[in-house]
């Protein structure tokens, strides 16, 4: 059973990693956009790169 501390430890990064998205592509024609959506994208990468590791480490 998932814990809600790690339910909240996915789920905080995730949204800010699509709230990064969202807010890099309607500024996708700036480098602060792009920029944006880089970060999201290593955030939302990142949480579930982790996750797997944590589940092969079990």
């Amino acid at each position: 059973m998932i814990t809600m501390s790690s339910f909240h430890a996915m789920l905080i990064p995730i949204l800010c990693g699509m709230l990064l998205l969202a807010i890099g592509f309607n500024f996708r024609d700036k480098n602060a956009g792009v920029f944006a959506m880089w970060v999201g994208m290593l955030l939302i990468l990142a949480t579930v790169v982790y996750k797997i590791l944590a589940k092969l480490n079990e």
